[in-house]
């Protein structure tokens, strides 16, 4: 026996329950299930009107998940990529400020528990955070803070 098809409002309910998704991503996701006489704006609207979807939530949920692994510089630029607010924009970049040299230092710790030995070993180190999208300044800080423990 074949499901009955989900309405618009439903599957996206049904995406919201998994995670939360920014507007654009969630228009990108349903525009392929839009039926003749839908109007996906609207129930766009009605969830952001109903607090099912949240920017907020959203932004923060994305920094949640990224944090452990990534810098400043690559979670905003994912959040600008589901173009956030300004406002919104802001909030994040200050929250995500005070934690980038802790997060810096953990993740050079569990990736290189061994303080590099030369300045080859050195520069791998400090381009995997740079890859990371973590600032220029936390890389040196987070650099000193690791040669200063194992020494």
């Amino acid at each position: 026996m074949q499901k009955p098809k989900l309405s618009l409002k439903g599957r996206a309910l049904r995406y919201l329950s998994q995670r939360e998704h920014s507007r654009l991503e969630l228009a990108r996701k349903l525009s392929p299930h839009v039926a003749e006489g839908e109007d996906l704006d609207a129930v766009l609207d009605w969830l952001r009107d109903a607090n099912f979807l949240s920017a907020e939530r959203f932004s923060e949920s994305l920094v949640h998940r990224r944090a452990a692994r990534f810098g400043n510089h690559r979670i905003l630029a994912e959040l600008q990529s589901h173009q956030l607010s300004a406002e919104d924009m802001e909030n994040r970049k200050a929250e995500m400020q005070e934690t980038e040299l802790a997060r810096a230092v953990n993740l050079l710790h569990r990736k290189f528990p061994v303080a590099p030995v030369d300045q080859e070993e050195k520069y791998k180190q400090m381009r995997f955070l740079q890859q990371r999208g973590f600032s220029s300044a936390s890389i040196r800080a987070a650099m000193r803070a690791e040669r200063e423990e194992w020494h």
